[in-house]
């Protein structure tokens, strides 16, 4: 069985090393079985390339096309799928645990924006001082803040401690 392409895409005019190719031509037709050697003629005869097309098949099927118009669309849609897809980020917001209502409501309305942006959210409760020994009280405002969001978001990390902070990270639905 042939070997896939080692350098980066598939192999292209003298590179075929197989002996016996199945040949398309350039407008798509099946010319059957025949030597590499033939096929590549008949791309020269034509003025275009040989490309391989399925490394893999026995035997290796090969088309005739221009190969520089080939890597340029393959670029192209490339580049195309690149600019679709969403880089998701983690948005962190910290609170206090004895945040005030106004305060609170402002960091709502920044967490609702960014999980509408589809990004996730890190909200980090930082205790201080003898703050540590209410930590009820933190838990009771980070379960505020995922009822309040429990309609667009899912909770990726419950609350969990890490040293003088809890951190709970939402995403969205």
């Amino acid at each position: 069985m042939a070997a896939p392409p080692t350098r980066d895409g598939p192999r292209v005019n003298e590179e075929i090393r197989a002996p016996q190719v199945r040949l398309i031509d350039q407008d798509g037709e099946m010319q059957g079985v025949m030597t590499a050697r033939d096929a590549l003629a008949r791309a020269y005869g034509v003025g275009l390339d040989l490309l391989e097309i399925s490394p893999n098949a026995v035997p290796p099927v090969v088309k005739i096309l221009d190969y520089g118009k080939f890597k340029y669309e393959a670029q192209k849609k490339k580049n195309e799928a690149k600019k679709k897809q969403k880089v998701i980020e983690i948005k962190e917001i910290k609170v206090r645990p004895n945040i005030d209502e106004n305060d609170y409501q402002v960091k709502m309305r920044a967490m609702k924006t960014f999980i509408e942006e589809g990004d996730k959210v890190k909200v980090t409760l930082r205790f201080r001082g003898r703050e540590m020994a209410h930590q009820d009280i933190g838990i009771r405002v980070l379960e505020r803040i995922r009822a309040e969001l429990d309609a667009t978001t899912k909770v990726e990390q419950m609350p969990r401690m890490e040293n003088r902070q809890m951190v709970m990270v939402l995403s969205p639905r």
